[in-house]
This record gives structure tokens, sequence and C-alpha cells, in this order.
């Protein structure tokens, strides 16, 4: 008895072979891939197709064998696309340009990354105090007030946090 078996014993479920007993409706692989192709073409997705091809033909393929198959098959893809309705007020806005902010604080990304952090730049507060912050790759934030530099004030701090959160969530990073 091998170990699949005597495994199968103990938790009592069917095994491959108990788990489909009709028999299977066996297909040549150019049958399998006209069937295939001509069921994506009707419009069916793949896990469609993958459950069709196991339930009707007892073929049991991974998501993965069957999308390799289907990359050789001729197949008409512009029918999976979903047509997305286009909403007119979203539109008629300029997302081109991103919305100026009245902030005096001005926060800069730098495109090199200092060792230990996932971020970081600089910030020149409205109060005229300059750091240096670092976000690390927990998500903590760090200011180091650049030599010389007046402290930032409690409004700065809030102004940069803002100016932060705009920058980094794709108003001009």
């Amino acid at each position: 008895m091998s170990w699949y078996e005597a495994f199968r014993k103990v938790i009592k479920t069917p095994g491959p072979a108990a788990a489909n007993t009709e028999k299977p409706n066996l297909m040549n692989p150019e049958e399998r891939d006209r069937f295939i192709a001509q069921k994506l073409d009707a419009g069916m997705s793949l896990s469609e197709v993958q459950s069709l091809l196991a339930k009707e033909h007892g073929i049991n393929m991974t998501y993965l064998e069957l999308r390799l198959l289907v990359a050789d098959l001729k197949v008409n893809w512009k029918k999976q696309d979903k047509v997305v309705a286009v909403d007119k007020k979203a539109t008629s806005l300029d997302l081109a340009e991103p919305p100026k902010s009245q902030s005096r604080t001005k926060v800069t990304v730098s495109k090199l990354v200092r060792p230990g952090a996932a971020m970081s730049g600089d910030v020149e507060f409205a109060s005229g105090a300059k750091a240096e912050w670092v976000l690390d790759a927990m998500g903590r934030l760090g200011l180091h007030p650049k030599p010389g530099s007046s402290r930032p004030t409690e409004e700065d701090i809030q102004e940069f946090q803002v100016e932060l959160q705009s920058k980094l969530g794709g108003g001009g990073y």
C-alpha cells in the first residue's frame, strides 16, 4: 500500500480515480485545441473552458497549462474584452495637470534613496526651516533638520505631511 492510499484511507475521502466516475470522452489534441478555440471565440473565459474540459471530456488541466496551450492557438481575444462604460464627467476633467497646492511648504523627492530608507527627500517649510525627510521600509517618517536651520512649527509639520502625501500619492511623483 502506498503512502497516498494509506492517507486516503485515514481521511476517508475518495481519490482522484473516484472523483470522476463517468467514462471520460477522450479527445485527440487537434479536437481538444479546436474545442478550446471555439469556446474562447464564443466568449467563454479560460476558467470556464477549464471547467468544461474537466466535466465533459475528463481533461484536467491547470490554468497555466491551459493558458500556455491557448497562446499557440488562433483565438479572437477581442471577444474576451469587456466593454467599459465611460463616465462623461470623468472625461471632462483635465487630468493631465494635478491641482496646484496653496501651500508654501516645498517638498522634493530625491531620485537617489538613502541607505536604510524606502524614500527620501528635502523639505523647505513655510517658516523658513529646512530639513531632510526619510521614509523607511516600515512606513515611519523621520525629519533631520539641516545644520543652521530653525526648528519647524507644528503647523509646518502638518502642512509637510499633507504635501508629502500629495507628492507620493501620484501628485507629481
